[in-house]
């Protein structure tokens, strides 16, 4: 009996070990990588071209809640120049990319149900599902892909640099061609000298109980937990509105990521670039396993 109890112990220490040195090995490997990025125009088109590694520090990967660990990817993502909105608004999964060439990818794999027959999608960033995440609101799919769920804390940081005034920051490009501004923004938006505010986007938590599914109350945990309410925010459905921006003195239709839902725009106004759409890789996890955003142990 006690030959068996220290067998239990020998083989807990040899698990917790291992565990150690493969997140210390994780860590090394990742700070092997270097970002690698680069975005080119001509006359029709913007092109960006990385290998999907940050500029910035991340969180540990692997880790208890994402098993994934970050590896270079091959983007070529083209943007149109000249973008303009459209009568309608169209649905976008893949959402655009930062400047850092890491995508911005909103929505999860994780669903209520059978996915795919469920309406009830996990949100990644309400704390109601722990999906790994790190600071920069990003974590890691099984294909290696580091992509953001919310604002990226580590590349505003950059782009701010030793100014801690400067907040009206371009962060990137939608897959429509349209620029993407960290939170803040003036708030008049056709006046660069008004004072400068926190967009708040115009969503809200629906009342009440859901009517199927997983019931309980609308609390954040899904998707489907959220209305548009217009006129309640600064921002449009999309996550958006019309104005003036340093880069843009002109004025251009630009899209946010907020602190609050939907944190990254689900939705764009203009024509999404072919080059957005999402397919499932060739090594593209059989049903049933850890897929996409899925971690290992499920709700």
């Amino acid at each position: 009996m006690k030959s068996i109890f220290i067998f239990a112990i020998m083989t807990a220490l040899f698990v917790t070990v291992s565990i150690l040195v493969q997140g210390r090995m994780s860590a090394s490997a990742q700070k092997s990588y270097q970002n690698e990025v680069e975005i080119t125009t001509d006359k029709n088109y913007r092109y960006i071209k990385s290998n999907g590694i940050p500029d910035h520090p991340t969180g540990e990967f692997p880790n208890r809640n994402n098993p994934n660990r970050i590896s270079p990817q091959n983007y070529r993502f083209r943007l149109p120049l000249h973008p303009k909105t459209t009568d309608r608004i169209t649905p976008a999964p893949l959402f655009g990319v930062a400047l850092n060439g890491v995508p911005f990818d909103p929505g999860t794999a994780e669903y209520w149900g059978e996915r795919g027959r469920s309406a009830w999608r996990y949100e990644a960033l309400t704390g109601k599902l722990n999906l790994g995440v790190d600071r920069n609101n990003a974590h890691v799919q099984p294909t290696g892909a580091y992509h953001y769920h919310g604002i990226p804390v580590g590349l505003v940081e950059n782009l701010r640099g030793k100014d801690k005034e400067k907040n009206v920051l371009l962060i990137g490009y939608a897959s429509d061609g349209f620029p993407v501004y960290s939170e803040y923004d003036h708030a008049d938006p056709m006046d660069t000298q008004s004072q400068v505010k926190k967009m708040s986007p115009s969503y809200r938590l629906k009342k009440g109980n859901r009517p199927d599914g997983p019931g309980g109350a609308f609390d954040g945990t899904f998707e489907a937990d959220w209305e548009f309410a217009a006129g309640s925010g600064d921002l449009d459905q999309c996550n958006g509105r019309f104005g003036k921006t340093p880069e843009f003195p002109e004025g251009i239709y630009h899209y946010f990521l907020t602190s609050e839902y939907p944190f990254i725009p689900r939705c764009v106004r203009g024509t999404p670039d072919e080059s957005f759409e999402k397919r499932p890789p060739r090594n593209f996890p059989p049903a049933g396993s850890p897929d996409h955003d899925r971690p290992r142990r499920r709700p």
